[in-house]
Parts: C-alpha cells; sequence; structure tokens
C-alpha cells in the first residue's frame, strides 16, 4: 500500500517530457539553458585532477561554510556561526525534506501558501503531519486574515517563500509584520523560509528572514547555489538556522546524505572568490525585459515579475479553457512548452494563468514569442 497515494509524476517533468517527444521550445522547467561560467568550469576541471574526492565534513567544507557566512553579512547584516548554524544541502529541496522531517511530529500540522512548489507536501505527509494548504490572494499576496484563522495549538510550521515561484512576488515589510504576529501568539512556531531566488530581484530588492530580528531564531532558511550560479544540476544548496534546530535537522540530513559532492563545494568555494553574486539580479532582469518586450504583441496579459527567472501570463484573452488543456494544446499545436498554475494548488485553483520560465537564451524566447504571435 503507498505511502503517497496521492503523488503522482510532477507537471515540470510531464511537460519537459512532452515537449521533447513533440520536439517544443521549453519554456517550463526552471533551470538556465545557456553556459554555465566559464571560471567555473575552469575551477570544477581543476580541482577534478587533485586527490579532493572523498567524504567531507557532513556540514560541508569549511571554507565554504565560512565563505557563506561572509557572503550571508555582507548581503544581510546577519553574523552566522559556520560551524553551527549552516549546512550544505544536496539541493534546496534536500534541506527543505531534511528541515520537515527533523522538526514536525506526527498529527502537528503546516501552513503551506498555495499556489506552492510541489515539494513542501510530501515531506509533511511522510512525517505523518497535517499540510493545511491556504491560497495566496489573486495578486499573489498573503492572506493574513486566513492565515491567522488557520493557526492554533498544533501548527508547528509555515512555510514562505520569498521571492515566490512561480508568481515571481516579492514579500512586504508589511508580510513580515504581520508573520512575527503571529510568532508572538504562537511561540512554538517555526518559520521555514525558502528563498533560493533571493539573489534574483529587479526593482525591489529582496527582504530576507535573515535581516528580521524577531523571526532568524525561529526560522530555517533555504538557498541555492544551484539557483544563483545557473548550476541546477550540481544540486547544492545549504541551510541557515539557529543551533538548536540545526542540531536536529542534521541528525536527518546525515542519514539522507551524510555529506555532498566534494568536488562541487572545492570549485564553488574558490568560485565565490571571483564572482560579484550582486549582478545576479541585472543579468536575470535584462531577460526579463527582454521577454516581456517580446510579448507585448501577443494576446497574454503578463502579470507583474518581481524577482525569480519566472513570468505569470493570463490567457483570458484567448481561451475558456482550463490550464492543463490550454498548456497542452499550446505545446501540441504552436510548439511552446509552459507550465499550467493549478498543479501548484490543493484545490486545483483555476486562475487562467500559466507560467513562462524566461532563463534562456535570446535566440530560444525569440523563437518562442514568434510561436506564441500565432495564437
Amino acid at each position: 500500500m503507498s505511502k503517497l497515494p496521492n503523488v503522482t509524476t510532477s507537471i515540470f517533468s510531464v511537460m519537459s517530457q512532452m515537449a521533447k517527444e513533440h520536439n517544443a521550445i521549453n519554456l517550463s522547467q526552471g533551470f538556465p539553458n545557456f553556459p554555465v561560467d566559464e571560471r567555473l568550469k575552469n575551477l570544477a576541471a581543476k580541482w577534478s585532477k587533485e586527490e579532493i574526492h572523498q567524504y567531507l565534513p557532513m556540514a560541508g567544507f569549511l571554507p565554504l561554510l565560512e565563505k557563506i557566512a561572509t557572503l550571508t553579512n555582507k548581503s544581510y547584516g546577519r553574523k552566522v556561526n559556520p560551524l553551527t548554524e549552516i549546512l550544505i544541502t544536496a539541493g534546496a529541496t534536500e534541506g527543505i525534506f531534511a528541515s520537515i522531517q527533523a522538526l514536525v511530529k506526527p498529527n502537528e500540522e503546516v501552513i503551506i501558501l498555495d499556489p506552492s512548489y510541489d515539494c513542501y507536501e510530501t515531506p509533511i505527509l511522510l512525517c505523518n503531519a497535517i499540510p493545511k494548504r491556504i491560497n495566496l490572494n489573486a495578486d499573489f499576496t498573503p492572506n493574513w486574515e486566513v492565515i491567522s484563522a488557520t493557526m492554533n495549538a498544533k501548527t508547528r510550521m509555515i512555510i514562505i517563500n520569498n521571492p515566490h515561484n512561480p508568481s515571481g512576488k516579492i514579500w512586504t515589510e508589511n508580510d513580515f509584520l504581520q508573520l512575527e504576529k503571529l510568532l508572538d501568539l504562537y511561540p512554538n512556531l517555526l518559520v521555514l523560509s525558502d528563498e533560493v531566488y533571493e539573489f534574483i530581484t529587479f526593482e525591489n530588492k529582496h527582504k530576507s528572514v535573515n535581516q528580521r530580528e524577531k523571526l532568524k531564531d525561529k526560522s530555517i532558511i533555504v538557498s541555492s547555489v544551484g539557483k544563483s550560479f545557473h548550476i541546477t544540476g550540481w544540486k547544492i544548496g545549504y541551510l541557515i538556522a539557529p543551533e538548536q534546530l540545526m542540531i536536529e535537522i542534521k541528525k536527518v540530513h546525515q542519514f539522507l546524505v551524510f555529506s555532498v559532492n566534494s568536488l562541487a563545494q572545492y570549485a564553488i568555494n574558490d568560485y565565490m572568490d571571483v564572482v560579484d553574486i550582486a549582478e545576479l539580479g541585472g543579468f536575470y532582469q535584462q531577460k526579463r525585459d527582454f521577454f516581456r518586450n517580446l510579448m507585448q504583441d501577443t494576446k497574454f496579459d503578463l502579470l507583474p515579475c518581481e524577482g525569480s527567472y519566472f513570468q505569470i501570463a493570463s490567457y483570458k484573452a484567448i481561451s475558456d479553457e482550463n490550464d492543463l488543456e490550454f498548456t497542452k494544446r499550446l505545446l501540441t499545436e504552436f510548439g511552446v512548452a509552459t507550465i499550467p498554475l493549478s498543479p501548484f494548488y490543493a484545490d486545483a485553483n483555476q486562475t487562467q494563468c500559466i507560467r513562462f520560465c524566461f532563463a534562456k537564451e535570446e535566440t530560444m524566447l525569440i523563437e518562442a514569442t514568434d510561436r506564441l504571435l500565432k495564437l
């Protein structure tokens, strides 16, 4: 009997497989298709010839932990102890899984804000805990009235995603104030803050839980080296959490993967000496603006994109189909793969919106929008 009877192949895998079968342009799955920085590839090649291929310490390569501590202080003004408050993970997904498994007990409740990434709910179910999924407002802002009404003594965790996938929305000061009020009311509440797109924001800069004095001692912050450096296949992420929480997370982490890829950690450690991560937002803002400009002559209505490398578009002016039907027709008849939003919702909410990934080469974006103009 299945422990996860309702879990099927993810929509991301489905659409990417269909894109291959129909030779479609794939703007669905969230990964860049442009070359990785030559400096990083050269560092990986250099270290591959050295004798660094055995296990690293369970928590991570100490020089890399120290670099992350320095980056966190520089970016957010937070001093973290690299020995006790940072953990290198096998991608952000493993960090999320380990955190929930370590900190959530059976029958406790975890709030998820929909539309949400599909890796949040499964570890909750495997804990025999209860996911409480709450829809965001139509503009993808948190509905604090509903969130507050859902909270109770059994609520152990709230998972937030900022910048948000799929909408690209970033949190405001008021959102953080409302969350801090909840922690005052429920002292056992923990925050799992998924900030994997933290360095990909545009006009308004990212606000991190790392900057919130009232939150950081009750929070686990999830980051992604794979997202930041366009190396999603390396599957390298990291967590920042206070020592008392990190002790418990490490207990799970050591039996999931024990330690993370040694070659990748050595290369990334050196790369952080030469890369300017502050340039990342500008790099992706150019791609966002390029794609939005190309899309102006289509029939899609583009929603605001404040961060991440995703663009939400409404197709209300084009069709009244549900989003699954529309995206499949868009793929099979016009050769462009996108992602419907309804799989991000527990109630399969129909917003008549779809998600494009614009982290692609310009020629690919041009070809895709040329096809979309035929709608």
